[in-house]
């Protein structure tokens, strides 16, 4: 992930101090233990002020709205008590080349600043600190003990300090080339290396874009350069300090990231902002998707392997109880024939009372012929207890396996994560598995999603609508919430799969083509999607119903028509 450097940030602060000052801070909001957003309002604008010390991805950046969940920490609900109000008069930069922002705070604008808010953008080391007028500090978004730095401790009450100056020269416009050159190549080796090595404030996308510049290859060896190709690095190292001075900065996407330079091919953005808001969300939630899918398809995947094993556990014994029937037909035979019985006798052949056949009864030698079959009708009894124990246990463990198989399926569609709605939906089945209590409860519910937000859509042939479920909660949505009169349900036949609407106006009737799109689609989302051919039934929304007490995404259905789908067909 490419780390906010320093040029990053002070094409930042050029826009928020454009931007954002002064402004009133109106609400606090921790989003997570890495992220923490102020509501500011300007004569101009109300908007978020995003501040983040994850160890990859720390920045400062104004963006949207952060997501209506509960805020738990108390980092926020302190920065809010101190803070809420005040108005933010400054993004003030501590000290030249170091990648910490004093964000100060006034009762009113040209009065001495009560509060600083020090952001600190330093990788894995990034923090966000509160501190009084004086410097003490308050509150930090991450205490550091002295058992953890002897350098830098951050605890409250102690004194904030400036972290340790960086060792680097600091890069000087008036230096001349012969001297600039001189500590560059020092070292001989890779440029890039080099580079970074010898100035602070540099980092690789930097590097790379000077390089870019200048018209030099990544792995450029120190050795190799000739004087007019040191010469056009130097021209391109010169043109980056003037932009850092000027602030003339042009925010775009790169193939590898984002650039505020515009050296490099890129398609340009229309703001530092929409490139910081944009790039480190999509990336953080494309982790945070990762982690969840792991966790949620392991899971899922356990639970039913273990419901597997105990259904077939109860088909074995329920096959062991099937001997019920014949343990009670052999001691009727006996008993109808007791004056058959001769004592002494270990076995007694009887014709059975429906097809005459003989039948060979085992017999205890020291039992007479009653209390044999009194044996018979122990066993039956024995055996048709544990029958009418088994079958509805069974029936529900097959219950269970089947809504499982049914998560499985949807979790197997999630193979990459193509956007937000892509984590929304998996948020979904966790909360679903939350409220089923295959999970534990975090404590917390995630905002209701917009009812008809979130599904895969199509066109059909004619033109029509085409809407698909990606969880239960979703299914449970798309069948009994959305579905009008007019629309048709489509789902694969007796296997786990997606529900599909075919979205109808009234008094339209689809051509066979829509149908048999919406059937291969079904076909598709379903878990018989490498088959070449699957039934998919389909049905009018009002022959729908959802049984008292089942599990979410399942459905019965009557007045069901087959179409069969080909998976291939719809991909193709």
């Amino acid at each position: 992930m490419q780390p906010v450097d320093y040029t990053t940030l002070v094409a930042s602060l050029k826009e928020l101090r454009r931007d954002w000052l002064p402004a009133r801070l109106e609400q606090v909001f921790q989003r997570d233990r890495f992220t923490v957003y102020l509501c500011l309002r300007t004569i101009e604008r109300r908007g978020w002020l995003g501040i983040s010390w994850h160890p990859q991805a720390a920045r400062l950046w104004a963006g949207g709205a952060p997501p209506k969940e509960p805020d738990t920490f108390t980092f926020s609900q302190q920065l809010l008590h101190q803070l809420k109000g005040l108005a933010l008069v400054n993004f003030a930069e501590v000290a030249p080349w170091e990648r910490v922002v004093d964000l100060q705070f006034a009762q009113r604008p040209g009065d001495p600043p009560l509060w600083h808010l020090y952001v600190e953008i330093m990788g894995k080391y990034s923090n966000a600190i509160l501190t009084t007028a004086d410097g003490t500090i308050v509150t930090a978004a991450h205490q550091v003990s002295a058992q953890q730095s002897r350098v830098r401790p951050i605890q409250t009450g102690d004194r904030y300090s400036l972290p340790p100056k960086l060792t680097e020269a600091t890069p000087n416009p008036e230096e001349p080339f012969d001297r600039w050159w001189e500590r560059v190549s020092l070292i001989p080796g890779g440029l890039s290396e080099q580079l970074l090595k010898t100035h602070r404030g540099l980092s690789s996308p930097l590097v790379r874009s000077l390089l870019v510049a200048a018209e030099l290859p990544p792995t450029a060896q120190i050795p190799d350069l000739d004087q007019p190709a040191q010469q056009r690095l130097f021209v391109a190292w010169q043109r980056w300090l003037k932009t850092l001075e000027t602030g003339d900065f042009a925010p775009g996407w790169t193939e590898a990231g984002y650039s505020v330079l515009g050296w490099q091919e890129q398609r340009s953005a229309d703001s530092v902002q929409q490139l910081l808001d944009r790039y480190y969300g999509d990336r953080l939630n494309q982790e945070t998707f990762q982690r969840l899918w792991q966790q949620l398809r392991q899971k899922v995947a356990n639970l039913a392997n273990k419901l597997r094993k105990k259904v077939a556990e109860f088909v074995d014994r329920l096959a062991q109880s099937a001997d019920a029937d014949l343990m009670r037909s052999r001691a009727d035979l006996l008993m109808a024939h007791l004056h058959e019985w001769q004592p002494g006798m270990s076995a007694i052949k009887l014709r059975d009372f429906a097809t005459g056949e003989p039948v060979k009864i085992p017999l205890d030698p020291a039992k007479t012929g009653v209390q044999n079959a009194q044996q018979l009708y122990k066993k039956y009894q024995k055996l048709d207890r544990s029958r009418s124990a088994i079958e509805p246990l069974l029936t529900a463990a097959r219950e269970e396996l089947a809504y499982l198989e049914q998560v499985e399926e949807a979790l197997s569609e999630f193979d990459r994560y193509s956007g937000p709605d892509d984590l929304s939906a998996l948020e979904e089945i966790r909360d679903e598995l939350v409220q089923e209590r295959y999970l534990d409860d975090p404590g917390y519910r995630r905002a209701a999603s917009d009812p008809g937000e979130g599904f895969r859509k199509f066109n059909s042939p004619s033109g029509y609508e085409i809407w698909i479920g990606r969880n239960n909660a979703q299914n449970d949505r798309l069948s009994f919430r959305l579905a009008t009169a007019y629309d048709l349900w489509f789902h694969a036949q007796e296997i786990p799969g997606s529900h599909l609407l075919l979205r109808m106006p009234p008094g339209a009737v689809p051509d066979r083509a829509d149908l048999q799109y919406a059937a291969d689609l079904a076909a598709r989302y379903s878990r018989a999607r490498q088959a070449d051919q699957v039934p998919v039934i389909y049905t009018e929304p009002r022959h729908l119903y959802k049984p008292k007490g089942a599990k979410p995404g399942l459905v019965v259905y009557k007045q069901e028509r087959v179409i069969w789908g080909e998976p291939n067909r719809s991909t193709s």
